[in-house]
């Protein structure tokens, strides 16, 4: 007899239904929750990696440019001629003077600028009447840029430092004004509905709808407002400046002292950078539900 016939069959009572507790089923089987996006995460560092290493490229390749073209024959003072004037310039205190005096102007006039360009733009956008009375306004000084007003602006408010802020303040304004009216009346219609139905009134709309809704605009035109601030600065402080980097600007080239003219070139760029990316800063951590690329 071989081994198969051997083998008793199994008895009914020998066959026993297979179950598992409910705490072993917790043990074995996995949970099927969400798990942490450590890929996403990880791939999002490795673009910001990739993009600093890129940053870094850039910057040192426009240098070498600069270098090159410098040596080459062309009129240019080379980096290091330019980083030993701001040295002489700032142990002399005059560079300082001139960066907190074209601070001064620039934040003054852009925050003024951003303070009322928002509520305008808002009330334009959500107020038929309010976008009846302003737009026809904004739109006609929108044509006209702020630095053509600059000569009317100081035979009326004089040379001090009130009308080179009033024409910072303007660039700021009209930039930042038509971004945030834009933003208003691209809120999806669908989401004001929805809230509508919900019962939520139009004070709620406003403050949980629309206003993080228009959010990504408003800091897009403050971005554009602000290099509109930092253009009209240097021009503003060609006319009846005594301190200024615009103002050295214009002293510099009487004397044709090309390296005081980098210079202030240079710490223009710098600033603006810097707070261009201050407000790219705030627009991540205010919009991080937005999805981007």
């Amino acid at each position: 007899m071989n081994d198969l016939d051997s083998r008793s069959a199994p008895s009914r009572a020998d066959i026993q239904p297979f179950t598992m507790s409910s705490s072993a089923v917790a043990e074995n089987v996995p949970a099927r929750g969400p798990k942490p996006a450590k890929p996403a995460r990880r791939a999002k560092s490795g673009n910001r990696t990739k993009l600093a290493i890129l940053n870094v490229v850039s910057i040192v390749g426009g240098i070498a440019i600069w270098w090159a073209l410098a040596l080459s024959g062309l009129q240019l003072p080379t980096p290091p001629e330019v980083l030993q004037k701001a040295i002489q310039l700032w142990n002399a205190g005059i560079l300082q003077e001139d960066v907190l005096a074209s601070l001064a102007r620039v934040l003054s006039g852009f925050l003024l600028g951003t303070a009322v360009a928002v509520p305008v733009g808002f009330l334009m956008g959500w107020y038929t009447v309010a976008r009846g009375l302003f737009e026809p306004w904004i739109q006609f000084f929108r044509t006209i840029p702020p630095l053509a007003l600059l000569p009317l602006v100081l035979v009326l408010m004089g040379i001090g430092e009130l009308p080179k802020v009033f024409v910072i303040f303007l660039a700021a304004f009209l930039a930042c004004v038509i971004s945030t009216y834009q933003g208003v009346v691209s809120v999806d219609k669908t989401l004001i509905n929805a809230a509508r139905v919900l019962g939520a009134k139009d004070g709620t709309i406003f403050a949980r709808v629309v206003v993080p809704a228009s959010t990504p605009f408003i800091l897009v035109g403050m971005r554009v407002g602000l290099g509109s601030a930092w253009a009209t600065l240097v021009a503003a402080e060609l006319l009846a400046a005594q301190a200024g980097l615009g103002y050295r600007m214009q002293q510099a080239q009487i004397y044709y002292d090309l390296s005081t003219i980098f210079v202030s070139i240079v710490i223009i760029g710098i600033l603006g950078l810097v707070m261009d990316r201050l407000l790219l800063f705030a627009e991540t951590k205010l919009t991080g539900w937005q999805e981007r690329r």
